[in-house]
């Protein structure tokens, strides 16, 4: 271990953590249990699941419309929950999170009813081309019903936004730039604040992706000046099925609904309907309450850290584990910016990730294989896929060791 690592878990109690998280504590196919698939979902820590437990076994009941005790209880953590997301990302009011099903709700919500309202033939919407799928096909799908065209961003072999291409590519037609926080394909960072800046000059709106961004560090959606941030809750160390739209509030309020049905409605009759307030006028129906109130617990969870301790942690794994990698004959980085946060993705010469994942997981260590639902930035690169090591905060350096480890075995048995 070098001496930074050293230095990292004196600061971060790590095992201490650790003992938050009941699923870390098993053993998979007769090894004990490395996770490292954090960059599709975070484990979640027993105040979480518990939250879920308390729920269910006390408070069952729909939110906003009952006179009842359960009624009042589901709704006043319902909306504490609220409450706690739009102070953590720093949002003005509490009536622009939106809860939605996940990111590419939040994405697809904004596409429709923004887009088919604002959008028009010969606009352009600027994507990265090392975005998630989720982040492309939305715009695909409204761009093909008003006109409008999606343009790649160009990135560049480290897997950096070549900012330079990205201000040349800037005219009063682009209307929309959406854009990753951070790459869940490399885990390259994003200079956010200079691509909202730039489309902002160019009278372009900005809706940032924070999918892969929201569990390493504080988010300040006012000091980013972002129009749009999304992110799902599993990502957060929360459940899954769950995700947050925040806008600006006049956006927001220009915007029609995106579903129709109960909650969202302030009066309906044959002769017409008019819309409830925000944030409801985009909440139709039952919500997912368990999984908001999880998330709040979540959410206190994470303040509870030291999260500048924590971040440090995740830093000095990734570079341990990069340095592994490059001391490691036939391993090949993919994905190598400058500016990198908890992904480490890679080729073993001759192999195909796949079977690596597999051979992995034989030994315990799990981690993702394939093109991370960006196929666009894999056939620029000319590779079918990668395997994909990605580290949070209950991660050792001991785990890296055992990827490490493992991955010998790996290249033996191939």
């Amino acid at each position: 271990m070098t001496d930074t690592a050293l230095k990292t878990t004196a600061m971060f109690d790590v095992e201490q953590v650790r003992a938050d998280f009941p699923i870390l504590h098993q053993e998979v196919n007769g090894h004990p249990l490395v996770y490292l698939d954090n960059a599709a979902t975070t484990q979640k820590p027993q105040a979480v699941i518990q939250a879920i437990v308390d729920y269910y076994q006390q408070d069952n009941s729909n939110v906003h419309r009952g006179a009842h005790a359960l009624a009042e209880r589901a709704t006043e953590k319902f909306e504490a929950a609220r409450n706690k997301v739009a102070q953590f990302i720093n949002a003005p009011e509490a009536c622009q999170v939106i809860w939605t099903r996940g990111t590419t709700e939040s994405i697809n919500l904004v596409a429709a009813s923004w887009g088919r309202a604002n959008l028009q033939k010969g606009d352009r919407i600027l994507v990265s081309a090392m975005e998630h799928h989720s982040n492309i096909v939305p715009w695909q799908m409204v761009a093909s019903e008003t006109g409008a065209t999606v343009e790649a961003i160009p990135v560049d072999p480290t897997g950096t936004i070549d900012m330079k291409a990205f201000a040349d590519m800037l005219d009063e037609r682009v209307r929309m730039v959406a854009c990753g926080h951070v790459s869940n394909a490399f885990g390259s960072i994003n200079p956010i604040a200079d691509i909202v800046q730039l489309a902002h000059e160019n009278g372009a709106l900005c809706l940032v992706d924070g999918a892969q961004a929201i569990s390493h560090w504080a988010i300040d959606v006012q000091a980013m000046d972002c129009d749009f941030y999304v992110f799902s809750a599993h990502k957060l160390f929360g459940p899954t099925g769950l995700g947050v739209l925040y806008g600006r509030r006049e956006l927001l309020e220009s915007m029609n609904p995106y579903q129709g049905g109960g909650e969202m409605i302030e009066s309906v009759s044959f002769d017409g309907t008019t819309y409830n307030q925000l944030p409801y006028k985009f909440e139709a129906g039952t919500p997912d309450i368990a999984s908001v109130i999880a998330l709040g617990a979540a959410v206190d969870y994470v303040l509870g850290l030291d999260r500048q301790a924590a971040a440090a942690h995740e830093d000095a794994l990734l570079a341990y584990a990069q340095q592994r990698a490059l001391d490691t004959p036939g391993m090949r980085l993919v994905g190598t910016a400058k500016n990198k946060t908890a992904v480490m993705s890679f080729l073993l010469d001759g192999a195909h990730p796949h079977d690596v994942g597999m051979l992995l997981d034989q030994q315990g260590v799990a981690v993702r294989t394939g093109n991370h639902c960006a196929q666009p930035i894999m056939d620029q690169f000319g590779i079918p896929g990668t395997v994909r090591a990605s580290f949070s905060i209950y991660n050792t350096f001991a785990d890296v060791d055992r990827l490490f480890d493992a991955l010998a075995k790996v290249r033996q048995f191939l």
